[in-house]
């Protein structure tokens, strides 16, 4: 299995585009402020030398190399052992809600952001429960399958934002079907769904969705986001905040905590309720609820030993630094001697 130590360090990949988009524009400029003292066709003449592809090669093996350096510093590690580990522990399925209502600020930064906090101290904390990541908003798909690979886990609910959906709304029921799908039903372990959700739902039946858990004999606890009081949801670009998010008739929408659906929806799955608050309190009560049930062993198959890969991305960087540095801009004899075709001045 390949993962990154330090995956946060991918996001310099955006540093890629910014340097071809300067080295355009330097270019251009350069080329600009050269044209207003000498013509464009006497350049070549006056710097014969001057190759005219080399330029763009250097600046293109620089890229690469900075390239190859971003995936150094996030560490590749190669998995070289597969190997089997038992534990004792229940079956938990987190679906968390990222409709267009969560992005209010009740909870700080946001409701998702304050969920996904949570949601990995818990991931920092756990021992050996199996954990599984569904994410819903107008539908509900499976983020991460119920697995012990804590590390996967963290990677997976980094990657989760409002965009991964396509369409928006609150389908609770959908996402504990979704959920009660996800589990093994015949390793007798015993199981759990915690539905993170500020309880808008407009799209289908979450009582029934409830029962049919219960039925399966799988607990549905509920943690209640936001405030009861309302709150208007943020329409940002970037951290700057734009406005307010409007209806049809431009009228400021107001999201509010419907506690009691999610009340009703623990009731029916057997389950707790806590409403969350900035005290990040709700889920640890969630879990030491859980915790009561009985616990089975299980075994499963991790990958172990990761070997760490940096030097796959880390050598040819330095090759491809020392290859700019020495490149020369000027043309090459034994180029011009094969180029038969150029007319002889």
């Amino acid at each position: 299995m390949f993962k990154f130590e330090n995956p946060n360090f991918l996001y310099l990949l955006f540093v890629i585009p910014l340097i071809w988009f300067l080295w355009f524009v330097l270019k251009k400029t350069s080329q600009k402020k050269l044209a207003e003292f000498i013509d464009k066709s006497l350049v070549q003449e006056l710097s014969p030398e001057k190759s005219k592809v080399k330029p763009f090669l250097k600046f293109l093996t620089f890229a690469f190399a900075v390239l190859l350096i971003i995936f150094t510093m996030a560490n590749p590690l190669l998995g070289a052992k597969l190997t089997e580990v038992k534990g004792e522990g229940v079956d938990i399925m987190i679906a968390l809600d990222l409709s267009n209502s969560m992005k209010a600020q009740d909870l700080l930064p946001t409701r998702l952001e304050h969920a996904k906090r949570e949601i990995f101290r818990y991931l920092e904390r756990i021992e050996s429960d199996k954990i599984g990541l569904v994410v819903f908003g107008g539908e509900a798909y499976v983020q991460l399958p119920i697995t012990t690979d804590y590390g996967a886990a963290k990677l997976f609910l980094d990657q989760i934002d409002h965009n991964i959906i396509p369409v928006q709304g609150t389908a609770i029921g959908a996402a504990i079907d979704k959920c009660i799908e996800s589990f093994d039903k015949k390793d007798g372990t015993k199981k759990a769904v915690i539905l993170i959700t500020d309880g808008e739902n407009f799209e289908d039946d979450a009582l029934g969705a409830a029962s049919r858990a219960v039925d399966a004999g799988i607990a549905v606890h509920c943690i209640g986001m936001g405030s009861a009081v309302g709150v208007p949801i943020p329409e940002m670009q970037g951290n700057k905040l734009l406005g307010y998010k409007r209806d049809s008739e431009g009228n400021t929408v107001i999201t509010k905590l419907n506690e009691t659906m999610l009340q009703q929806i623990s009731a029916t799955g057997k389950g707790l309720y806590v409403r969350d608050d900035n005290s990040g309190s709700a889920l640890p009560r969630i879990i030491e609820q859980i915790g009561k049930m009985q616990k089975k062993e299980y075994a499963a198959k991790l990958f172990s030993d990761y070997d760490s890969k940096y030097h796959w991305f880390l050598f040819p960087a330095f090759l491809l630094l020392l290859l700019e540095f020495f490149t020369s801009e000027k043309r090459s004899v034994w180029w011009d001697k094969l180029n038969l075709f150029e007319s002889k001045k």
